[in-house]
């Protein structure tokens, strides 16, 4: 939603898939600037739904054609190959996997950053709960067994990915998609790591998501 300055640069890092085949749907959540125009002719389908990023992905998932879907944050960027890369992770071993994630780095170079990545990935792989800038990737039908992304308004992530490690042993792949850290920088370092952990804490007591959001997205 309003990304109209970042859409094109980032559509245009995933034209290389869609040469080898791979469909790019672009969900827009009502956007009052330029994002859809921007976005004209780098995607295969442009869709305008409801705001929210569970809902903006299960429609996303409603249109696709494929067989395995990558969720994308419009601000995060696969690395190289990553199509190669889920490939072989998902058939390593003796039993196939159905979904998993990206490590991640942040794109500030900055020690403190490259700290919080860190946490983050350690985190990830030792819950099996990835976040969303990590670009959770499932196969179609697994999605849609489980419902896909539940209804809700924040940590839809979380929720998606409690249910996926139930079903299935998830592939998490070393190499790191770039996430934006301009949450982090916008906002200030410490007070957002604090505020997610303690988002991420009142979720796990059972505070309804739709009391979270008001707290992530105050001004809204």
């Amino acid at each position: 939603m309003n990304e109209a300055a970042l859409i094109r640069a980032q559509l245009r890092g995933l034209q290389s898939y869609r040469v080898e085949g791979h469909e790019i749907v672009l969900v827009d959540g009502g956007s009052s600037d330029d994002t859809v125009e921007n976005a004209a002719g780098l995607a295969d389908r442009i869709e305008i739904s409801a705001p929210g990023r569970s809902a903006q992905m299960n429609r996303g998932a409603e249109l696709a054609r494929g067989d395995l879907l990558l969720f994308l944050h419009i601000d995060t960027s696969l690395p190289e190959q990553a199509d190669q890369l889920i490939s072989a992770e998902m058939n390593a071993g003796n039993q196939r996997r159905q979904w998993g994630w990206f490590d991640i780095r942040l794109s500030n170079p900055g020690l403190a950053y490259r700290i919080i990545a860190a946490a983050m990935n350690l985190r990830a792989r030792w819950s099996a709960v990835c976040t969303g800038d990590q670009a959770l990737f499932v196969e179609v039908e697994l999605f849609h067994l489980l419902g896909g992304f539940p209804a809700i308004p924040l940590m839809e992530d979380v929720a998606m990915c409690k249910l996926l490690r139930r079903a299935a042993r998830p592939a998490p792949i070393k190499t790191a998609a770039l996430a934006s850290s301009r949450r982090w920088q916008q906002h200030g370092l410490v007070k957002t790591v604090l505020l997610m952990w303690w988002l991420r804490l009142q979720y796990f007591l059972g505070v309804s998501p739709r009391v979270l959001v008001k707290r992530y997205y105050p001004r809204r």
